[in-house]
């Protein structure tokens, strides 16, 4: 587990990665609204798991518009790889697995324990509440997938399909997350796994 320092850490090297940046270019890539201040100042406004988060520039301050709260560290370690990788690319509208992704193989267990296996034991023997919470929360898309499954827009170049398979008398629930073939341009295999986390355990929380 990750210690606060380390985090503290990465929030420091991510706003260095940044800072020598045009902030327009950085908006336009990675599908943030720009609006530029006085002096040099900009904000950017962007989705990020249906909230619109405000990041101020060039200080680099994360906040939820809404209640104007700080995003938890974390989160803004994510949204700063994010900015950092995100190059304007298209999605590509093909979906592979986790292990598909650079050093996806590596991190894999760490990614199942963390999403996979909860979202399968929290929603496989009820998956039409999978839709139903996710459609709520993240205003998520139905997907012609596995046996249930919706796509959620986690970011603006982010999109993630959650499927469920029904079991039976024979075999249990099943299910799998899986992401865009460009997010392997955008994020480390590490920071997907922090956000389908971020994406599942809220829903688990809902569910109860």
């Amino acid at each position: 587990m990750a210690k606060i320092d380390d985090y503290k850490t990465a929030v420091e090297l991510g706003k260095k990665g940044l800072k020598d940046k045009n902030p327009k270019r950085i908006a336009d890539q990675g599908g943030a609204d720009f609006e530029a201040g006085s002096e040099g100042k900009a904000v950017l406004t962007m989705d990020f798991l249906n909230k619109k988060v405000v990041i101020t520039w060039p200080d680099l301050a994360f906040y939820f518009r809404e209640s104007e709260e700080e995003l938890p560290i974390q989160q803004q370690v994510l949204l700063l790889h994010y900015l950092n990788g995100a190059s304007g690319a298209k999605i590509s509208g093909k979906w592979i697995a986790y292990q598909e992704v650079p050093d996806g193989k590596f991190y894999l267990d760490a990614f199942v324990r963390r999403a996979k296996n909860p979202m399968v034991q929290g929603f496989g023997h009820r998956p039409e509440l999978l839709v139903k919470l996710a459609t709520e929360v993240y205003g998520a898309r139905p997907l012609n997938e596995g046996d249930v499954s919706v796509e959620v827009q986690a970011l603006p170049m982010v999109p993630v399909a959650l499927i469920l398979w029904k079991g039976d008398d024979e075999f249990p629930p099943e299910g799998t997350i899986l992401f865009d073939r460009s997010v392997s341009g955008i994020l480390s295999a590490e920071d997907i796994a922090w956000l389908a986390g971020m994406i599942i355990y809220p829903l688990m929380g809902m569910a109860g």
